[in-house]
């Protein structure tokens, strides 16, 4: 583990300007890039941690604000512990906010995210990984998807609705992979439950995808958020190996 420098950022996009959270190991040389999707509470003290501890593990991490169209740090009224339970407006306000992202506007936004990782100095030349949480998930199998000269690896943990009815479906896009891919999720997960991680294997297996998809027993949605009363630490520490390991494969053989 090295020492890590972060700071914010700007990322120019087709539609306006991403605020972002890029952080690095602090010895100045290019490190293999990743892209951080956030969850649905958007970045926050937690999330940037999570960017500095991948860091710390040699890589440049930029963690943009998808939300960016709706202002800056669009929750900064968030509470330092998030639990929708005890204050039901926070699901209220963020809810809204998170459906009006569309699969259109995510994969423009994905164009900006990457090209700003390419022209950063702290990025080695070469692909980079994708790493997602929750609606970032998807993301990041979307990102994996319509760009596969630029994407070697793409994990998701906590994902939900990565298989829908809708023709756009984030798994529709299986045949378009090439990145070796890694899906970690909650058996206590109502937004993807046993069935839809069936199908999504399915597609992956048709496509020939290479791919790891594992349940973790116990687990709840969110459980890599230590800010949220579905932190599971098991768990977590269990994501983190299985991460880690993913991008020391596709680093090491890119």
């Amino acid at each position: 583990m090295t020492d890590v420098q972060g700071a914010s950022v700007d990322v120019t996009t087709a539609d306006g300007t991403a605020d972002a959270y890029l952080a690095h190991p602090a010895d100045g040389e290019p490190h293999p890039g990743v892209l951080f999707y956030q969850d649905a509470y958007g970045p926050r003290p937690q999330l940037r941690s999570m960017a500095d501890r991948l860091a710390a593990a040699g890589y440049t991490v930029l963690l943009p604000n998808v939300f960016y169209r709706h202002g800056g740090t669009p929750f900064g009224e968030l509470p330092e512990f998030i639990d929708p339970s005890a204050d039901p407006t926070i699901w209220r306000r963020i809810r809204p906010v998170m459906d009006s992202l569309t699969p259109e506007q995510s994969r423009r936004d994905a164009d900006a995210y990457l090209g700003f990782l390419a022209d950063n100095p702290f990025v080695a030349d070469g692909p980079v990984a994708v790493t997602g949480y929750c609606m970032g998930a998807r993301l990041a199998l979307r990102t994996a998807a319509t760009h596969p000269e630029r994407v070697a690896a793409a994990a998701g943990f906590h994902g939900g609705r990565l298989v829908t009815d809708a023709p756009d479906s984030p798994h529709r896009g299986a045949g378009n992979v090439t990145a070796e891919l890694y899906f970690g999720f909650a058996d206590q997960d109502a937004s993807m439950p046993a069935e839809q991680i069936r199908e999504l294997e399915q597609a992956l297996d048709a496509a020939g995808v290479r791919y790891t998809s594992e349940v973790y027993p116990g687990a709840q949605h969110g459980y890599t958020q230590a800010d949220t009363p579905a932190y599971d630490r098991q768990a977590d520490e269990r994501h983190w190996s299985a991460l880690l390991a993913l991008l020391d494969r596709a680093f090491r053989t890119s």
